[in-house]
């Protein structure tokens, strides 16, 4: 499974690197009106300069400074979990994040002021220098409840006697199992295809996509989408086809379907999950059927013998084994 998860990881680090669908992610998502209008020439990705000081890091861990109009910049830390299980550390490594970049800020601000004053004086040690806001996410697209805390006082011993001197500071969980097919649908947007794309684990979530294809389809073709978040998008399905064991030839087949037919045709993921549930149950009838013959083989029945008794022709039987044809 955690060849599984790091795909899934690179998947969601490809989709926050885009700018354009890391805006949409904040206005869809997270309740700060100040963020409802942040473009994507707002978002600078910090990630590769500060994630590498980070020892526990994953692939979908991203670091974004927003630059606000006549603001200070706000800083973003978006950690995906795709674990099984709940991270329940979730909040300390969020305040290791929250550290270093207050930490690089404050590098950054000095350095700043000496090249402006041509002094060696710090400006973060003067009464009037503040902090930047920093919003930490976990973005969780698990099927289980996420049930750590999301406050960092919550996770220490004693929080009670020593609640004035601990961070307090709360993380935004962004739960994908919150939102149903309609939901995501109802954004009308290019970041809800990808979500749509990421909740498609079960067949359950593959019957829920199946339901909403015929309404959906005319709305997703009015979608403007570029040619290269297109492209990303086809990237993020074939890797879920090939999860899922669909043979290369209909992957391809797919993909350029929706190259020829809009982004709508992508809704016709939702039939693989029947093929491959079909697939799976047709390769379990032929190990029990090859177990079957290895079985009358192994008693003296004739390749003649056991076609007739199971009401198969010879050349099946030796498809199936082909250890058993003469060379």
């Amino acid at each position: 499974m955690a060849g599984l998860h790091k795909a899934r990881d690179n998947s969601a680090k490809m989709i926050l690197a885009e700018p354009e669908l890391f805006a949409e992610f904040l206005r869809d998502f997270i309740p700060v009106d100040i963020l409802k209008d942040v473009s994507p020439n707002d978002i600078e990705d910090i990630s590769e300069r500060l994630l590498s000081l980070i020892s526990e890091q994953k692939d979908g861990d991203t670091i974004k400074r927003i630059n606000l109009k006549g603001s200070q910049p706000i800083f973003v830390i978006a950690i995906v979990e795709h674990e099984s299980k709940v991270n329940f550390r979730a909040p300390f490594k969020m305040l290791l994040y929250i550290a270093l970049i207050l930490d690089d800020y404050e590098r950054e601000a000095n350095k700043e002021a000496k090249e402006k004053t041509g002094t060696d004086s710090k400006i973060t040690l003067t009464k009037d220098f503040k902090y930047p806001p920093i919003l930490p996410i976990i973005f969780y697209d698990g099927e289980d409840n996420w049930t750590a805390e999301r406050n960092f006082l919550d996770r220490t011993e004693m929080s009670e006697i020593f609640k004035k001197y601990i961070p307090k500071f709360e993380y935004e969980l962004v739960s994908l199992r919150d939102y149903s097919f309609e939901d995501l649908a109802k954004f009308n947007d290019i970041i809800s295809l990808f979500m749509m794309v990421d909740k498609l684990q079960t067949a359950e979530a593959f019957g829920e996509l199946e339901k909403l294809k015929e309404d959906y389809g005319e709305q997703l073709n009015r979608l403007n989408v570029p040619q290269h978040l297109k492209e990303l998008l086809v990237k993020v399905i074939t890797s879920l086809l090939n999860k899922i064991n669909v043979p290369q030839d209909e992957i391809d087949n797919f993909v350029e379907k929706i190259d020829e037919r809009g982004i709508s045709e992508m809704l016709a993921i939702a039939d693989y999950d029947v093929q491959a549930t079909r697939r799976e149950a047709r390769e379990e009838a032929e190990l029990r059927l090859k177990a079957t013959i290895k079985a009358l083989l192994d008693k003296g029945s004739t390749i003649v013998e056991i076609a007739t008794i199971m009401n198969v022709t010879e050349d099946y039987i030796t498809t199936l084994l082909p250890e058993l044809t003469p060379v």
